[in-house]
């Protein structure tokens, strides 16, 4: 015997394969009784793979089956009903509509103009007739001069203002929500009273 002959199995794989088998090892014996246990282990291999596999389809399957029915059931109804829970379920995104036009006021201040008094009229009929708008968002702005703590404040009386004249026309509080953007902003891009003028408002938005 030689390191060689051990290692390409002329003798080792016969004398593992025989200790096994509790078989004494011999010549031309051990290569056929190596081959028909690799055959059976094979055999046995490829059922217990086929086993797993099938089982694992099956499982797969029934996940999958749940998955899509959890993402039909609550996704559908929660986007496109509007119910459901969740932010997304209570409230739609913040939305420009037509029907509100903005107005706009007098450098440094959050007085309602004449011009801006025939708006909010229109918007609160508007608002009474539209049921599916559940709040109004009332946005105060301002142009760049002035420091930024400065103009938040100013965009919030602006926007205080114009809830109050809504809230005089009848439409309840419960509706209406103020926020201030300050400078940050601004509708025209400008340095001048010609963009100035038009950053001085208050937009609406709605949620339905």
């Amino acid at each position: 015997m030689n390191d060689e002959a051990i290692g390409n199995g002329a003798i080792g794989n016969g004398a593992i394969d025989a200790a096994i088998d509790g078989a004494t090892p011999r010549a031309g014996v051990a290569a056929p009784r190596r081959g028909g246990r690799g055959l059976a282990i094979g055999v046995g291999t490829l059922a217990l793979a086929l086993a797993l596999a099938a089982a694992g389809c099956s499982g797969k399957g029934s996940g999958a089956a749940d998955e899509d029915g959890f993402g039909s059931g609550i996704g559908s109804s929660e986007f496109d009903t509007g119910s459901g829970v969740g932010a997304a379920g209570d409230y739609g995104e913040p939305q420009k509509v037509s029907e509100l036009a903005s107005i706009y006021f007098d450098y440094d201040s959050y007085e309602i103009r004449a011009d801006a008094r025939a708006t909010l009229r229109a918007n609160a009929g508007a608002i009474q007739n539209r049921s599916e708008w559940r709040t109004i968002i009332i946005e105060g702005h301002t142009d760049e001069r002035g420091s930024e703590e400065y103009n938040l404040a100013l965009g919030e009386r602006r926007a205080n203002a114009t809830r109050q004249y809504l809230e005089d026309l009848g439409i309840p509080s419960s509706r209406l929500r103020v926020v201030s953007f300050g400078e940050s902003a601004p509708a025209v891009q400008g340095h001048d009273e010609s963009a100035w003028r038009w950053n001085r408002r208050v937009e609406f938005r709605v949620t339905r």
